[in-house]
């Protein structure tokens, strides 16, 4: 476990990043993914369903990061890659176009990653990140993420990340994605 003192104006609480019963804490996971990445209630139960459905997949595993009052401010999970996976074959076909499909093989696909936007900026995410893929025995790792210059993409390039494929259209997503691999272990700044 890690500890994180607050930094910068807003002075968080420490905040300790380890194991997630992800099933158990769906509901605080998914207000911070709604908070953070501006999800309306319709788009949290349809998400609600898909997350437990991917804790059932083996080798899926999530980490949390909430303060020491227990407050849940981020977290992270994902799985093994298969590619017989609703996610692998959207993105298989653009993957297929850059000569980069192997990377579905024998990767660890970050799923989600969100931290409550009043705990970004101080090492949350890349801590949540980087310790849900040390304890990943696949040689890579993949994820998504919408395909602008954002923070968040600046965070996985950081770490080693590079688009794999861009322009990456996901049914009834209302912006382009990016598909983003980095070998393991990832770099640590």
């Amino acid at each position: 476990m890690l500890r994180f003192p607050g930094q910068g104006p807003r002075k968080p609480d420490d905040v300790v990043v380890g194991p997630l019963d992800l099933a158990a804490r769906v509901d605080e996971a998914l207000a911070v993914q709604a908070l953070a990445f501006g999800l309306g209630a319709d788009e949290v139960a349809v998400r609600r369903q898909i997350v437990l459905r991917h804790l059932a997949y083996p080798g899926a595993r999530a980490l949390g990061a909430t303060t020491v009052g227990g407050r849940l401010v981020g977290f992270v999970y994902g799985m093994p890659n298969d590619r017989t996976h609703w996610w692998s074959t959207v993105v298989e076909p653009y993957l297929r176009a850059q000569e980069r499909d192997a990377w579905l093989d024998h990767s660890f696909v970050i799923t989600e990653l969100h931290v409550h936007p009043h705990y970004q900026n101080h090492g949350v995410g890349r801590s949540l990140i980087t310790d849900i893929t040390d304890s990943a025995s696949e040689p890579r790792s993949i994820l998504s993420a919408i395909d602008t210059d954002s923070p968040a993409r600046g965070l996985y390039r950081s770490l080693g990340y590079e688009d794999l494929a861009r322009q990456v259209l996901f049914p009834s997503a209302p912006k382009p994605y990016a598909v983003m691999g980095a070998p393991l272990p990832l770099r640590r700044r």
